[in-house]
């Protein structure tokens, strides 16, 4: 294995153990220590690669993100429906990460993933910051009721949600 291999290794094997962990701990009741034992890795390749356990959290949000942009940019069409169907199904299918993270009072990771995502600079003229910002905290408030609700519906069962709403429908 080449560094890089390892790296990978040791990040899946340490955000495996805290995904797990967490399911019996809250995450201040988690040592390093018992992270990187039950991770079977050492203390020092935890630090070589996440400053703390949030950060643990952080990079596996981001690195989901990144691998749902990669997936969506393949894919012909880009209307805002392909984009939230996708979204919402990438979510879906990785619930077991986000309904830990967000068991674990850690919200805020998801919404910091979404943020960084929508690329809001200072440069930015105030329109086109606002209209990020409208679309990044929408989803995040949609996708964390939806998470709290247990993520029962599919992604076209949300899409059509979102629609009756920007219609101004009601059921």
């Amino acid at each position: 294995m080449n560094n890089e291999q390892k790296n990978t290794y040791v990040k899946e094997q340490i955000t495996s153990a805290l995904l797990k962990l967490l399911q019996e701990k809250n995450l201040e009741e988690i040592s390093i220590s018992e992270l990187t034992e039950a991770a079977c890795v050492g203390r020092v390749s935890f630090y070589r690669n996440f400053s703390g356990k949030e950060d643990v959290l952080k990079q596996e949000s981001d690195r989901l993100m990144k691998e749902w942009g990669n997936a969506f940019e393949e894919m012909s069409d880009d209307e805002y429906k392909s984009f939230f169907l996708s979204l919402f199904d990438f979510y879906k299918a990785n619930q077991s990460f986000y309904r830990t993270v967000c068991k674990s009072g850690l919200s805020n990771i998801v919404l910091q993933t979404i943020l960084d995502t929508a690329q809001i600079t200072p440069e930015m003229n105030n329109l086109e910051a606002y209209l990020k910002s409208f679309w990044a905290y929408g989803i995040f408030g949609w996708t964390i009721e939806w998470i709290n609700r247990g993520m029962k519906e599919s992604g076209s069962d949300l899409f059509n949600m979102f629609q009756v709403m920007q219609n101004g429908q009601q059921k």
